[in-house]
């Protein structure tokens, strides 16, 4: 049986305490503002280089000022993401004295942009789809903005207010509240109720992965504490470190390894994020430009077109099409509620012959004419919507058919969800430059606030391996959870397993914080949305 261990408050080791006040502040913040310079440059230089390999001409420079202040409203919400989110990576290298505060934060920095340049975009457009069908096809109309515009501010709102206050609250329920609460006021706006203003097939993925994710946390933190207190009988592991003595070198090995998984895992989960959002304001602003995938190769082209008239012929087999005009309508009210009607078959076999006429002619997306390729890119999304709809349903439909849905429905998706590099680039600035600011407040919290014990290198390791674990995971899935809630649960985990206590007044806020955050910023990002469609 393993020793019981008595750790000493961490109020009475004082110098095991790190030190978190940087000797070079005022020079950190000079670089860290010029290569911000740098990066909105970049994005500057990119744009204005897409527009003109697009051939568009241009007539007025608003769009260019309503965009540009959208990008940076958009990189600033990463940027917060990135001292907000990411110090709880960095948190047990620092208590554990694992690494200096200076160089995990430098390096949790490089990992988190490392992330976002090799992440998927999966996540990205799994969280753009929580927004109403009806939204998404219009995010280049005067509501489009008011969306975009409402979505960033609340969640900017929420997330200084809760890091000024030291809170660790999650920057994915934030987004995932104001998604939410646009879509309702939405719905509200046009005479509908509000459930009706959201996609809650895919809310209710997404709610159970943020939901279940800090369960997953705190309950695998602690058995893998208690596995490893069996298994590795080192006393020096599970009591507070003594002054600031680094852990044996393979725990300290493990702790960074863990803190790299985790911050890199951040960046692919957390960055996606900002892609979602940024992708919709560019669709939104020059929809000529990025509404399609102009890079893919001219030859694909025919064979969707083929494949959309296959499919449409077998959709169309023996039913009746719909009335003229009607397609797009009865196609979004079926995406919206999910229940299938006589309608929907034939309203999907005629968008796919509308798709297949407006590529066909051209036979390359660079050469759609520039008054299509808004419309064109909202009958594809609306398509690939209907055929993701249609499966969720359970509408049985003959194999080749189901086969020939599955294959265009990847073809359409790769011409509309799509991410340039360069905005992989500024998100991935943006993330890991915030990584380097602000982080002070979260990290006191995790590392001293949670447990009324010094955190040991055993939790910390433990807190850190089951945060890599689970949000690698979800990344790979596609769903997004929060690197908050998975890691100070799991610090919480391992310290109700080692018996160290809890501090029940962080813990209160931290619930408070948790059970807040989606209300508060549903009601924020609502009462905006309706003020700025009013302008």
């Amino acid at each position: 049986m393993s020793e019981k261990i008595v750790m000493p408050p961490a109020t009475t080791a004082g110098d095991a305490r790190p030190n978190l006040v940087s000797k070079n502040s005022k020079l950190n913040g000079v670089v860290i503002a010029v290569v911000a310079l740098v990066g909105l440059a970049f994005a500057g230089f990119n744009l204005f280089s897409d527009v003109a390999d697009s051939g568009q001409v241009v007539t007025s420079y608003t769009p260019f000022v309503l965009l540009g202040l959208a990008l940076v409203i958009a990189l600033g919400f990463e940027f917060v993401n990135g001292f907000h989110d990411t110090a709880n990576a960095v948190a047990t290298v620092i208590y554990t004295h694992s690494l200096p505060p200076g160089a995990a934060i430098l390096w949790s920095g490089l990992c988190n942009f490392s992330g976002v340049l090799l992440s998927s975009g999966v996540v990205a457009f799994g969280i753009i789809s929580l927004l109403p069908v009806e939204l998404i096809l219009q995010a280049s109309a005067g509501n489009g903005f008011a969306m975009i515009y409402a979505l960033l501010f609340s969640a900017i709102i929420w997330n200084l207010g809760t890091w000024y206050l030291g809170l660790p609250s999650s920057s994915s329920h934030t987004l995932i509240g104001s998604i939410i609460g646009v879509g309702v006021a939405n719905a509200l706006n046009h005479g509908r109720s509000g459930w009706d203003g959201v996609n809650w097939d895919q809310a209710l993925n997404v709610g159970y992965a943020l939901l279940l994710s800090p369960v997953v946390g705190f309950t695998c933190a602690a058995l893998l504490l208690l596995l490893m207190k069996k298994v590795i009988r080192n006393r020096q592991l599970y009591v507070s470190p003594e002054g600031k003595r680094p852990p044996p070198p393979w725990i300290r090995g493990l702790l960074i390894l863990t803190c790299t998984g985790v911050s890199f895992a951040h960046g692919s989960n957390d960055g996606q994020k900002g892609m979602g959002l940024i992708m919709l304001i560019l669709v939104g602003t020059m929809p000529i430009v990025y509404a399609l995938n102009r890079s893919i190769p001219p030859e694909q082209i025919p064979r969707v077109a083929a494949l959309a008239q296959v499919t449409e012929q077998q959709l169309m087999n023996g039913a009746t099409p719909a009335p003229n005009g009607t397609p797009r309508d009865v196609l979004i009210q079926f995406v919206s509620s999910g229940e299938n009607t006589p309608a929907v078959l034939p309203a999907l076999g005629q968008m796919l012959h509308q798709i297949n006429s407006q590529i066909r002619p051209y036979g390359s997306m660079d050469r759609i004419p520039a008054e299509l390729v808004a419309n064109t890119r909202n009958d594809m999304y609306l398509a690939s919507e209907s055929i993701r709809a249609l499966k969720h349903a359970g509408v049985a439909l003959p194999a080749a058919t189901q086969e020939n849905l599955d294959a265009l429905k990847r073809e359409l998706d790769n011409a509309t969800r799509f991410i340039p590099p360069w905005v992989k680039v500024v998100v991935a600035l943006a993330l890991g430059l915030g990584t380097m600011v602000g982080w002070r407040r979260i990290v006191i919290t995790v590392g001293e606030r949670i447990g009324k014990n010094h955190l040991s290198y055993a939790q910390g390791a433990s807190a850190e391996l089951v945060a890599m674990t689970t949000i690698g995971a979800a990344d790979a899935f596609g769903l997004p959870v929060s690197t908050t809630h998975v890691l100070s649960s799991g610090v919480a985990g391992t310290m109700a397993a080692n018996r160290s206590g809890l501090q029940m007044a962080t813990l209160r806020n931290l619930l408070i914080a948790w059970v807040l955050t989606l209300p508060v910023s549903i009601l924020i990002s609502a009462l905006l949305y309706m003020l700025f469609t009013r302008l």
